[in-house]
């Protein structure tokens, strides 16, 4: 075996490829022709989207378990582990599965005197197939990292596709406008497949590409929809398509009222599938009850003298998420302070991250990721320099460390306040490190 620990496969992977981050399908392609996995004896569901490709994921992964199959989940970015990527039946992939699954590749791709130089996310995009056929799932559910069209997960012919709420993000690789972004989110679907959107207003791109393919189109609010049984009482929410519906569904475990939009693009997958993979409405009941995603308004219980502070943990990173946690704060507001840490990556639009959750915050506590965890982190005075541009009145303080501006965050509220942290993957993963440290219980 080329390396014998995680780490070392992992800091190898980064180094193979000049480049972090190449779209393309060939170089997976080739490699998984060697591993002759071209063709998966598991049944595939593919989530492109800008944002709820996590949660809806983790919906199916939650659905299928409970009706008693077999279920792979690839998702990305990780938050503490790198095995957070690839799970069985909802188990992270240890370190010894892994390394095996990385050799398997390693041999494939330097066979026939050819070198192919994989990036760090096709290793593990090819890693999750592998782990996948080995296990015999039957179901595997693979989140697209980047775009869709030319993303790696691509590279697996789909039984069904599903596109989440599509939004202005990674412009420097999808283009700088919504429709021209839709169109590489759409390059999931396939000719004469269930292709879904579960998106109340799509981009015209993304329709015309799934009817110029002939892939086999599910629009929501066209032919399946959902709904709050009552406008006073949201306790429960319906859900239907031509010849199906479910009435009273209980609350879902994520919070947040935007959840049942991603709900209702994964309720359309499982009814696509029924007739290979039959799902009983008591195991759709009970999962969605129960599931849950680490840094997706998930709330951490502290303990001593923070006992009555409420702190939620976010991994909202652009504008259209940043909204959506904005609103949610809002539902109930907190009617003492809200404090916030955020640290963003210099690449993502933080002017407009930062003025949609203005409203709702009292004081900032500002982050320069690029001093304490990684190169593409943006420095605390680019934050600030946005925020002063929507007002000049504001409470900030800059720090360079995540866990320094949480523990600062902390002093400085008082009961009846709440602490949201967000911003960024890496910026949620040092902070729910840091109350995990302090003894502090992470909860949905």
């Amino acid at each position: 075996m080329r390396f014998d620990s995680l780490d070392a496969w992992l800091a190898w992977q980064e180094q193979l490829n000049p480049a972090e981050i190449e779209l393309g399908l060939e170089r997976v392609r080739v490699v998984l022709h060697r591993l002759q996995l071209a063709s998966p004896s598991f049944a595939v569901i593919t989530i492109a989207g800008t944002n709820g490709k996590g949660s809806s994921a983790a919906m199916l992964q939650s659905i299928y378990r409970a009706a008693g199959y077999h279920v792979g989940t690839y998702t990305s970015p990780h938050l503490q582990r790198y095995n957070e990527r690839i799970t069985l039946n909802g188990v992270e992939a240890d370190d010894a599965l892994l390394c095996d699954a990385f050799e398997q590749i390693e041999a494939a791709r330097c066979a026939d005197n050819d070198e192919i130089p994989l990036t760090y996310f096709e290793f593990g995009t090819l890693a999750a197939i592998v782990i996948f056929y080995q296990a015999g799932v039957d179901i595997g559910v693979l989140e697209v990292g980047l775009g869709g069209r030319l993303d790696a997960v691509n590279v697996i012919e789909p039984d069904v596709a599903l596109v989440t709420m599509v939004d202005i993000d990674h412009q420097s690789w999808l283009g700088n406008d919504r429709e021209t972004i839709a169109r590489e989110k759409a390059g999931i679907y396939r000719a004469n497949r269930p292709a879904i959107c579960a998106e109340p207003k799509p981009a015209r791109s993304l329709v015309a590409h799934a009817a110029a393919i002939g892939a086999q189109y599910y629009g929501l609010n066209g032919q399946f929809s959902y709904g709050l049984d009552s406008e006073v009482n949201d306790a429960t929410w319906f859900w239907q398509c031509e010849g199906r519906r479910y009435d009273a569904l209980p609350a879902l475990g994520l919070r947040g009222a935007f959840q049942l939009q991603n709900a209702a693009g994964v309720l359309m997958a499982v009814t696509l599938l029924q007739s290979r993979f039959p799902v009983e409405r008591t195991a759709i009941e009970s999962a969605l009850k129960q599931v849950r995603v680490a840094g997706r308004l998930q709330r951490v219980l502290p303990s001593g003298t923070f006992a009555q502070v409420e702190c939620l943990l976010d991994v909202a990173h652009n504008p259209s998420s940043a909204q959506v946690l904005c609103e949610t704060l809002t539902e109930p507001r907190c009617d003492g302070t809200t404090h916030a840490v955020v640290g963003m990556l210099e690449d993502k639009d933080i002017g407009a991250v930062v003025a949609a959750m203005v409203p709702v915050i009292d004081h900032w506590y500002v982050v320069n990721l690029a001093a304490s965890v990684c190169d593409r982190g943006a420095n605390a005075e680019a934050i600030v320099a946005c925020l002063q541009a929507v007002s000049d009145s504001l409470t900030v303080s800059s720090f360079d460390d995540v866990a320094d501006a949480t523990a600062a965050a902390l002093e400085n509220a008082c009961a009846g306040d709440r602490v949201v942290i967000f911003g960024s993957f890496f910026t949620v993963a040092v902070a729910k490190t840091f109350f995990e440290d302090v003894g502090c219980c992470a909860t949905n």
